[in-house]
């Protein structure tokens, strides 16, 4: 362990080792990573701990300076945990570097195989003992963390004091295919909201599809940009600035060249960085798995499913005079095609879409008898998880109190800091 100083806080590096397969603890290890943030001077308190699960699949804890966003509400009553998921950031990562370790595909796809929600669980609560003595601890879950945090207290909810989950609520028995069927159609309405506050955007997105659609482009980090990769963009907008963010990419899209107009190299920068899974690459591999609970494959349900939207179809969309539309949070066979970052993790993704025998991941006579106290904070027409599968799913937890908001968008954990966990907080000690 070491430990060190930010602005108003005490960080403390912690490094575990946990079974990469739970149900055979004495085979291969692997390690994790979390930070611990502590107040300045309350480093040697005994304060009770709060254990933060970050959105994802694939992402590593967020690496704060001092007491931004909700850390600083945090700081003001618990000890803060900060894990890197297995497989994110510090925590034994996987990757296209790392993973031709384990084999070919087929080793690849079963040693991924145990990096969803089950796992995540089962390894916070063999860190929970070794930390906390064995006293149950706050959960905070974000997004795809609310998923891992609904799984605990589906299977150990004598880890859990109290758990507080922000645009992470999932349906616990929808397929894939049904949470794709419900998230088109909200992509089609935050694309219509963004078209109606920046109208200019219309013409600017036809202009850039119409152009990928004539010429083969290539970014200056290889991603290949097709119409349809360039559609996906539209993942930014389920962000509390993502309308703005997307605005001002699209209006530096072009520049006049002595061949004539030219998508910008600062474009293409901006595109590549926003497109490319580099930096979270189980993000792509694992993020339909996440649904996976039944004996059928998950089969790259995003990419069946749009099929039943014609409307997002970019050449559709070129051919006539309809608007383009954007994509959300889906991803699809072609994403191991158009970026380096996954093109030799193709065949591994593959055998995880085929994969069949995907354990169940909530108990709903557990949580129906559930005595944790539970909040969640649901956002109205959230883009990335379905409201009314979350509001389905709290109707099934009891005890679990919901703050039903159109005042933020998915980050509004981030967009909102102190005051949404504020409000969940006051809500699971029932004070409002």
């Amino acid at each position: 362990m070491s430990s060190y100083r930010q602005p108003g806080t005490v960080c403390t590096d912690h490094r575990f080792t946990v079974p990469l397969d739970h149900a055979h603890p004495s085979g291969e290890q692997i390690e994790l990573y979390a930070r611990e943030v502590v107040a300045a001077g309350r480093a040697a308190d005994d304060l009770p701990w709060l254990l933060y699960l970050e959105g994802g699949p694939g992402f590593g804890a967020r690496r704060f300076v001092g007491r931004q966003a909700w850390l600083g509400r945090a700081l003001k009553e618990f000890r803060v945990l900060l894990l890197d998921q297995r497989g994110t950031g510090l925590s034994t990562p996987a990757n296209r570097q790392t993973l031709p370790l384990r084999g070919g595909p087929a080793e690849q796809a079963a040693y991924l195989a145990h990096f969803r929600a089950d796992s995540i669980v089962r390894d916070c609560e063999t860190l929970r003992p070794l930390l906390t003595g064995g006293a149950p601890w706050t959960v905070l879950g974000q997004s795809f963390g609310g998923f891992c945090a609904t799984h605990y207290l589906s299977t150990a909810p004598e880890g859990l004091n109290t758990v507080l989950i922000t645009g992470g609520l999932p349906s616990l028995h929808a397929r894939v295919d049904d949470v794709y069927r419900a998230a088109y159609p909200r992509m089609e309405r935050k694309v219509a909201a963004h078209y109606a506050r920046y109208p200019q955007d219309v013409a600017r997105a036809r202009d850039v599809a119409a152009h990928l659609a004539a010429d083969r482009t290539v970014t200056p980090n290889g991603y290949i940009l097709t119409p349809e990769a360039f559609q996906s963009l539209g993942i930014v907008l389920g962000g509390s600035d993502g309308t703005h963010q997307l605005h001002h990419l699209l209006e530096n899209a072009f520049v006049r060249t002595p061949r004539g107009p030219e998508l910008s190299d600062s474009f293409l920068e901006a595109v590549q960085s926003a497109l490319s899974f580099a930096g979270h690459p189980l993000y792509a591999l694992l993020h339909e798995s996440i649904y996976g609970q039944r004996h059928e494959p998950t089969a790259w349900g995003a990419e069946r499913v749009r099929a039943e939207f014609p409307r997002f179809d970019a050449g559709a969309a070129l051919a006539g005079s309809g608007p383009l539309l954007f994509t959300g949070e889906t991803v699809h066979p072609w994403h191991f095609d158009c970026d380096p970052a996954l093109r030799p993790l193709r065949e591994s993704a593959e055998l995880l879409a085929a994969r069949t025998d995907w354990p169940p991941l909530y108990d709903q006579a557990r949580l129906a008898a559930n005595e944790v106290p539970v909040a969640a904070a649901v956002y109205h027409d959230d883009m990335y998880v379905d409201t009314e599968h979350s509001l389905a799913t709290a109707r099934s937890v009891r005890g679990l109190r919901t703050w039903v908001t159109d005042e933020f968008e998915h980050d509004g954990l981030r967009a909102g800091g102190p005051r949404v966990l504020d409000r969940l907080l006051a809500l699971a000690r029932g004070e409002v």
